[in-house]
C-alpha cells in the first residue's frame, strides 16, 4: 500500500514480481486463514470456531485494517489530532494484532470473560506501542536494520506521533503503552510470560 522498495531486508512483492502478482498473493493468503479457521477441529466446537471467523472478518475487513487503511490514504498531508492518529491505527495495525491475541485466548477452554477483556486490553496497548514505535524508527532508525527504507513516512507527508508529540514524547507514551500492556496481564500465571515478553519487544525493537 506504501509503495515501499523493501519489507524486512528483501524486495516487496510487487517489487519482486508486479501489482497484480502482490495484490493476488494477499487474496490467497486471507481466504486461506478463513480456511483453516472454519475446518474441522475436534478442539474447537462450531459455535466457538464460528465466532473466530467473525472476529478475523471484522479485523480484515471495513471496520478493521481495510477501514484504517482508507483513514490513512486520506490523512497523507494532513494533520491530525492525537484521538485521530489512534483511531486510524488501531484500525489499521492494531486490530489485527488484537485479533491474533483474541484468537488464541478463544482457542483455550475454560479461559474466564475477565481473562478475555485483560488480553483485549493487553492487545491494544502493544497495538498502538507498535505504531508507536514504527514512528519513532522512522526518524531514528537504519534502513539496514530496519529492513525499510529509514523516513519513508515524512517523505510522504503521512503523519506520526513523532510529528505530532516530538521523539521524546512519543518514546515515552511508547513505554507507557507497553507497561500498561503488561499490567494488564496481572491475573494470568507465568504462562502469560511470552505475552509480557512480546510488550517489551515492541518498544525496543530495531525493526
Amino acid at each position: 500500500m506504501d509503495d515501499d522498495d523493501l519489507r524486512r531486508g528483501k524486495p516487496t512483492l510487487h517489487k519482486a514480481f508486479d501489482e497484480a502478482t502482490a495484490i493476488l498473493v494477499g487474496d490467497a493468503l486471507q481466504s486461506l486463514a478463513f480456511q483453516i479457521l472454519s475446518a474441522d477441529c475436534d478442539v474447537l466446537g462450531a459455535d466457538n470456531r464460528l465466532a473466530m471467523v467473525q472476529l478475523l472478518s471484522q479485523a480484515a475487513g471495513a471496520t478493521g485494517m481495510v477501514g484504517g487503511q482508507s483513514l490513512d490514504f486520506e490523512a497523507v498531508g494532513v494533520k491530525l489530532n492525537i484521538q485521530q492518529l489512534e483511531q486510524m491505527h488501531s484500525l489499521k495495525t492494531g486490530a489485527l494484532i488484537r485479533c491474533a491475541v483474541l484468537l488464541g485466548g478463544m482457542s483455550c477452554e475454560g479461559i474466564s470473560d475477565s481473562q478475555m477483556t485483560a488480553l483485549a486490553a493487553y492487545a491494544d496497548n502493544i497495538g498502538l506501542a507498535f505504531q508507536v514505535q514504527d514512528d519513532i524508527l522512522d526518524v531514528i532508525g537504519d534502513t539496514s536494520k530496519l529492513g525499510k527504507p529509514q523516513g519513508s513516512d515524512s517523505e510522504k507527508n503521512k503523519p506520526t506521533y513523532v510529528s505530532l508529540l516530538g521523539l521524546d514524547e512519543a518514546k515515552a507514551l511508547a513505554n507507557s503503552l507497553s507497561d500498561k500492556a503488561i499490567a494488564s496481564l496481572q491475573e494470568f500465571p507465568a504462562s502469560a510470560d511470552t505475552l509480557r515478553a512480546i510488550a517489551a519487544f515492541v518498544v525496543s525493537r530495531l525493526h
